[in-house]
């Protein structure tokens, strides 16, 4: 026969109330933990959206320049070649040129030589026409003798007198053209010395246009084979570019369908945190179930101290009002003014000077009910937080996120935590939230909330944030 099973005890309706409270603060933290997860993975794919939504606009871009570029390179190929073309007719010329200079430095050359063979000559002619000139004297002396002696001899020798005038008019006009010579040569010889600069002259130009020219043409055959490797590379980058266009045009259906992906992830990631959402307000209801039931746990404590003080503004502003001290429509002013100047904006209501007055004396002490207390401060139904514990109320600065950290009076928490907590009337809110650290680290918090009744109306809540 098999044995009876052993049956437990059936645990007390207490212990089984504060199971049931413990395990839904545990579910509630994992909820909120989870949710932060989701909450980054939303984020991460947010951005991934935004960066593939850039890199598919950049692979568009690239595809449109890569186009453009190849439409370039085609033009640049076809003017190459067309510059390749000019190039060779003026490469031609170039020679032509050369050749052309060379003819007529030596053409100078050869002149230069010719007057160099001219000028003995021209000496010569000088030398015997001075030579005539002496002739020319002598037969006038000869002359000038021959009719002197004829004079003498009489009737006889007047035939030989006629001759001598002759021979004398003749060696006159020997020596006029010897003259004549003489300066002709000397306009000559000067004429020649100034031919002689100007061909020398002449010359060097010739000489430094065939230097400058022979530059010129091997600088043009140089020009000519770099501009045919800059067509030949030109080339090669278009067939390069033909290759490269197909790869790029298949960038942006992939990115494309990448996005859809992502954002058909990103979608399901909204819904998901939608249901997180819902979940953690099934979870905080549960706690607060729980408690009204008759559970006890680790947060009984700070709810019996969050609700008492709540009850104590309550009881303060109540009495503010009975004492004409403020009137129910400045306690209850929405129409929030902007402090100039504030980073992060700060905003003031009628009531704010007043809470300023009566609330420290309440929320201070709440600090020191335990270690793991971060802060005691009330907010209205909109979550505007008025008076904050002094040590969040500084004097704001120039520097914004300094101010987010240590000027947290006077501002409006209109996220979730914040609203809920202004907005409840349940005896209490037990809500978890992650607490923004910085550098991407965040921290798991309690924020228990009471609601401030005065006179019937539900003024806001009295939140009390704590560590776990």
């Amino acid at each position: 026969m098999k044995p009876e099973p052993v049956l437990k005890a059936e645990a007390p309706a207490g212990g089984r109330r504060d199971r049931l409270a413990k395990s839904a603060s545990s579910l509630g933290r994992e909820v909120v933990d989870f949710a932060g997860f989701l909450e980054r993975l939303d984020a991460d794919g947010k951005l991934q959206i935004e960066a593939l939504d850039q890199l598919s606009e950049n692979a568009r871009h690239m595809t449109q320049i890569n186009a453009a570029v190849a439409e370039s390179l085609q033009v640049l190929a076809a003017s190459v070649e067309e510059a390749l073309g000019v190039l060779h007719d003026t490469q031609g010329g170039m020679e032509r040129t050369v050749t052309v200079t060379r003819r007529m430095r030596e053409q100078s050359q050869t002149m230069e030589r010719q007057q160099v063979e001219i000028q003995p000559v021209i000496d010569a002619v000088q030398t015997n026409n001075e030579q005539i000139l002496a002739i020319a004297a002598q037969v006038n002396m000869l002359a000038i003798n021959a009719k002197i002696e004829a004079a003498r001899a009489g009737e006889a020798g007047r035939g030989f007198s006629v001759v001598a005038d002759a021979i004398n008019e003749l060696s006159a006009r020997t020596g006029e053209a010897a003259q004549d010579v003489t300066r002709n040569v000397a306009n000559l010889t000067k004429w020649m010395e100034r031919m002689q600069g100007d061909t020398a002259q002449m010359t060097d130009t010739i000489r430094e246009v065939g230097t400058l020219g022979e530059t010129a043409h091997e600088q043009m055959q140089d020009a000519v084979v770099r501009i045919r490797g800059a067509g030949e590379q030109a080339q090669q980058l278009n067939d390069n570019s033909a290759a490269t266009r197909e790869k790029v045009a298949a960038f942006p259906p992939a990115l494309s369908r990448i996005c859809d992906l992502v954002t058909n992830g990103v979608a399901g990631l909204d819904t998901a945190s939608r249901r997180l959402t819902r979940l953690i307000d099934l979870s905080e209801t549960l706690v607060q179930d729980s408690v009204a039931l008759g559970g006890s746990f680790a947060d009984a404590p700070f709810i019996a101290a969050v609700q008492q003080r709540a009850q104590e503004i309550g009881a303060c502003f109540e009495a503010a009002l009975d004492d004409h001290r403020i009137t129910m429509a400045d306690l209850f002013d929405t129409n929030y003014r902007p402090v100039r100047g504030s980073d992060p904006p700060q905003v003031m209501a009628r009531f704010t000077k007043f809470t300023d007055t009566v609330l420290p004396p309440i929320q201070e002490p709440a600090l020191d009910l335990d270690p793991r207390v971060v802060f005691c401060a009330a907010v209205d139904r909109k979550g505007y937080l008025p008076t904050h514990n002094r040590k969040f109320s500084q004097r704001p600065g120039k520097d914004p996120v300094w101010n987010a950290s240590h000027c947290r009076n006077r501002r409006i928490f209109d996220d979730r935590v914040g609203m809920k907590a202004g907005t409840n009337t349940e005896p209490f809110l037990l809500q978890v939230y992650r607490r923004d650290m910085g550098g991407g680290e965040f921290a798991l918090m309690k924020d228990l909330s009471a609601p401030i009744i005065v006179k019937g109306r539900h003024w806001g809540g009295l939140r009390l944030a704590y560590r776990f």
